[in-house]
């Protein structure tokens, strides 16, 4: 008598989990190796030594303001190219498509714990925050609705490309704009608050950065005008530590504190309270 062997199951299949690529972040400064959803749920600070990632425009709006930006100003602006640069249209459109930005800043209103502010943002991915005259249009126009507002005016900023070289003379003219700008808000004297991420430098720190009423820097933010690379360079001497860092221009009254973004609106807030307190 014989008995048929009864097939084996074939083994099933591990399955498979797919992991996206942005999924793990290497910390810069304590090489932990983090999941991107823990850092973006703690603000895209390491919980392991504070270093503070570079955050978007649209993302420290919603960080700073209760629900984002409820209005936005200016967003229709695209630069004309008045130089006609080699390649300046295309590069524009192709950032566009990456990241949803038609320039390197937005600008816009919203609120801190319920207060009615007006808030401009600089994005470094965009051109590396480079100022451009759709930069200073949108500050300027920003400027105009908190004076006829008369709301505080926060500007938040990542700009490490200085003034955009594709427009010539134009971006340079966007430092007096600014500057400009930032004149008419303290003769309303309405509350001008300006916090300096990593990096602000060029022609963004020499005018509208360094005006602020209040002057804030995110934890080791690179500040200043030239790097410290070209500085070196120049002078053909070693630099101190830390220098042009926010620690060292604190230590050196370059600005008015350093404050943990986790922290940035409360602070923010409470600035708001006092600097409003005597209008």
């Amino acid at each position: 008598m014989f008995f048929k062997r009864k097939k084996k199951p074939p083994p099933k299949k591990a399955s498979r989990i797919s992991v996206p690529d942005d999924f793990w972040v290497k910390c810069p400064s304590c090489g932990t190796i983090l999941p991107n959803p823990e850092l973006e749920a703690n603000s895209k600070v390491c919980p392991k030594c504070s270093y503070h990632f570079r955050l978007g425009a649209y993302e420290y709006a919603r960080l700073l303001f209760d629900r984002g930006l409820e209005r936005e100003i200016g967003k229709e602006l695209v630069s004309a190219d008045p130089l006609g640069f080699p390649g300046y249209s295309d590069k524009m459109k192709k950032y566009e498509r990456l990241y949803g930005l038609k320039d390197s800043s937005i600008a816009g209103t919203g609120r801190i714990f319920g207060r009615k502010v007006v808030g401009f943002f600089t994005d470094f991915a965009f051109l590396g925050g480079s100022m451009g005259s759709v930069f200073g249009e949108k500050f300027y126009r920003a400027v105009r609705f908190a004076r006829r507002k008369k709301w505080p005016f926060i500007a938040v900023l990542f700009s490490g490309g200085g003034a955009r070289m594709h427009e010539g003379i134009f971006s340079l003219m966007q430092m007096v704009k600014t500057t400009v700008g930032v004149i008419e808000l303290e003769r309303k004297g309405i509350p001008y608050i300006t916090v300096l991420g990593d990096p602000t430098m060029g022609g963004v720190m020499a005018s509208f950065a360094a005006l602020g009423d209040v002057i804030i820097a995110e934890p080791g933010a690179l500040i200043g005008f030239a790097g410290p690379r070209v500085i070196k360079q120049t002078i053909g001497q070693d630099l101190p530590p830390g220098f042009q860092r926010s620690e060292f221009h604190l230590k050196h009254g370059q600005v008015d504190m350093v404050v943990d973004r986790r922290q940035m609106k409360r602070t923010i807030a409470r600035l708001l309270d006092i600097m409003e307190s005597g209008i």
